[in-house]
């Protein structure tokens, strides 16, 4: 747990020297704050970055990730998407061997980058918002699940071309994506819906499909298994849902009602936040039957990262800022330690940090052989 520990405190530290702001020239020289961002960005992907692709069967899927790129190498079947599985075939055929390591590698770098360009650009806030990225798992979590985090950061990417309506680039990086995480289809339906502005009827049609969902579980199951037929009668297939997002989501919309007249409303891109984090909670309350609701879910909560940090700027009472400021921080950091405490579980499994430098692989099941 020091690694992750140490990494976190170095980064959030730099973070902070971060300011955004205009990229000017004055008299040949480049303003000293933006020598300073570059420089802290630098140290933040590399430390990031270097953490992750130096890890060994770390990752509740590690194991089973280098055993599917064994299949991959030897033309087998295997249930992941095409992208993955020709990126793991081209590293391995170029490399000369089954070069797992850098195949996980790359898939860090990628997702560590387009998180890391998604803050860049599109928060008002980027210390803040890369503080949540941090203390939220989001970062741990794609050691863990390399695939659908991969996915999830081309998600967060991609919504400036949804609020631009760039439609053509919107659709090409997810399309990108889905080809390491089909789950990603999801957002060409959820971000558009929540990218207009929503009039009655649609606010009645959320809750009649809230409704249906006490109802018509069956169906939507069905539904489900046909999307994903490797569920079907898996343990996958079982559904839950999670109380402390329910409450995260909660506490978000009640802030932004609170601001809602005043800063959310006239706002495109506040008001697209808004109507992912409500989705977000309708589907945590109402959908906890689904198996897939956390992946589905994430993709719009991931714009709490986004969503937060402007609010609390455009609260005018310094003295309320400060304090929301301050519970955000709270909430954080207990968000943190609850993570980092179950972090050896199953599920999770980033615990122990093992790295290529002092730790060999475990056998896979092809190299045992049974």
């Amino acid at each position: 747990m020091i690694v992750y520990l140490s990494l976190t405190a170095v980064v959030l530290l730099t973070a902070m020297l971060v300011r955004k702001t205009q990229f000017n020239i004055c008299y040949g020289q480049v303003r000293r704050q933006n020598v300073v961002n570059v420089i802290a960005i630098v140290i933040i992907f590399s430390c990031l970055f270097w953490v992750s692709a130096l890890r060994v069967n770390v990752g509740n899927d590690y194991a089973k990730y280098v055993e599917f790129m064994h299949l991959v190498y030897s033309r087998a079947y295997v249930p992941t998407e095409a992208g993955f599985n020709a990126l793991t075939y081209a590293i391995y055929y170029l490399s000369g061997f089954e070069n797992y390591i850098l195949v996980f590698a790359v898939i860090a770098f990628f997702t560590i980058l387009f998180f890391m360009k998604a803050i860049w650009d599109q928060s008002e806030w980027f210390t803040f918002s890369f503080m949540m990225f941090m203390l939220l798992g989001y970062y741990f979590q794609s050691i863990s699940t390399v695939r659908y985090y991969l996915a999830l950061g081309l998600a967060l990417y991609s919504i400036k071309f949804v609020m631009a309506k760039d439609w053509p680039r919107f659709l090409m990086v997810v399309l990108i994506g889905a080809l390491f995480h089909k789950s990603l289809l999801v957002v060409l339906v959820l971000y558009p819906i929540a990218r207009m502005k929503w009039k009655r009827w649609m606010y009645i049609a959320t809750g009649f499909f809230c409704i249906s969902c006490l109802f018509l579980q069956d169906l939507y199951l069905k539904i489900v298994v046909f999307l994903y037929p490797s569920y079907k009668d898996t343990e996958y297939l079982t559904g839950g849902t999670s109380l402390v997002n329910i409450a995260r989501c909660a506490a978000i919309l009640i802030l932004s009602l609170i601001l809602f007249k005043d800063v959310v409303k006239e706002n495109r891109t506040y008001l697209f936040y808004f109507y992912c984090n409500l989705m977000a909670l309708a589907l945590y309350v109402f959908g906890s039957f689904l198996p897939i609701i956390s992946r589905i879910g994430y993709y719009l909560t991931v714009t709490h990262i986004l969503f937060v940090p402007a609010l609390i700027l455009h609260i005018k009472d310094d003295r309320i800022r400060k304090w929301v400021k301050i519970a955000a921080v709270l909430g954080c950091f207990l968000y943190f330690a609850i993570y980092m405490k179950k972090a050896p579980d199953d599920g999770v499994r980033i615990l122990p940090y093992q790295s290529i430098l002092f730790d060999d692989m475990p056998l896979t099941l092809s190299e045992r052989g049974y």
